[in-house]
């Protein structure tokens, strides 16, 4: 922990001291808000793979772009990345890239058709995916860069990795998906008990969405189990953000490689995503942007860890 509260300490440094030189060099003059304290951080993750994780984090982002929202999806599935696949775009540089320090992201972000920009991810690299510290911190440092977007999704893999970890670390929200099936669930709530773990806080912003439900009461009893043994064995706190109906036009949208609020924005499921999205709209976390995530990432204490509880 002192060698990660040193780096961030460095980085401080650096920052004030170009900051100084500046001002010694150049009259003052007024200087707007910084753009690093207005993005909203937002890992989608789920247990296992299959269950609609990166076809939720597309979605969320054209439901956000839709409320007049600057959106960046990064595909941060560091070995089976699908978010260009999802979009049929064929990108020439991803994260393969950027780690390997021949890219920044910025110069390796794509716009789309769709009013959202794209980092892609990078398949096939098992080294990236098992990445060393130092390479996650840097990697999570780059994300500076894309602080003047109103919201980063960031796709994860499936599973418990450190890299999944510290992205959750650097979350103002983790969305985490299921779906009714009992070992979807179970996955589920291993990456809750994994995250309560690892993190020693009742507060972490944890929203669960349960996909591919028949209806809403399936979808709560899902919910209501999960946030209950959550709370009751784990003393964390998950707020139930949200369904997804099992909705036949979601599969053709895939085989279409169209996001479904696209191929169909009048279907079940496309209505759940942006009813899912402007209740977060509404309940925006008291701690956000690149300072508040550094501070996460590194350990340092904040003056609130306190999100805004969702009701309903």
């Amino acid at each position: 922990m002192e060698d990660q509260a040193e780096k961030l300490r460095e980085i401080m440094r650096r920052k004030k001291g170009k900051s100084s030189q500046t001002k010694a060099s150049e009259p003052p003059v007024k200087q707007a808000p910084k753009p690093a304290d207005k993005a909203r951080i937002i890992t989608v993750t789920s247990g296992k793979g299959g269950v609609g994780k990166t076809n939720l984090s597309v979605n969320m982002a054209l439901a956000f772009a839709r409320l007049g929202k600057k959106v960046v999806v990064m595909d941060a599935d560091l070995g089976l990345a699908n978010v260009n696949v999802m979009l049929k775009l064929i990108p020439k540089f991803s994260l393969y890239h950027v780690l390997k320090k021949q890219k920044t992201i910025r110069e390796i972000m794509e716009e789309t058709e769709y009013g959202i920009s794209i980092v892609a991810g990078a398949s096939g690299f098992s080294q990236i995916a098992n990445m060393g510290e130092e390479d996650r911190k840097d990697f999570i440092a780059e994300l500076d860069t894309l602080s003047n977007a109103d919201i980063i999704i960031i796709d994860t893999s499936a599973g418990v990795s450190h890299n999944v970890l510290d992205f959750i670390a650097a979350a103002d929200d983790t969305v985490i998906i299921t779906t009714p099936e009992p070992t979807a669930i179970t996955d589920a709530y291993g990456i809750i008990k994994i995250i309560a773990t690892e993190y020693d806080s009742p507060s972490m912003g944890l929203k669960l969405v349960v996909n591919r439900a028949k209806g809403a009461a399936q979808a709560k009893s899902v919910a209501d189990r999960m946030i209950n043994i959550a709370g009751q064995f784990l003393n964390l706190k998950v707020d139930y953000l949200g369904f997804i109906y099992d909705d036949m036009s979601v599969q053709h949208a895939v085989f279409k490689q169209k996001p479904f609020m696209v191929y169909d924005p009048k279907c079940k499921a496309s209505i759940c995503v942006q009813h899912i999205v402007d209740r977060m709209d509404k309940n925006k976390p008291e701690t956000s942007g690149f300072g508040a995530m550094l501070k996460r990432i590194f350990g340092q204490p904040q003056e609130t860890d306190a999100h805004i509880t969702e009701r309903g």
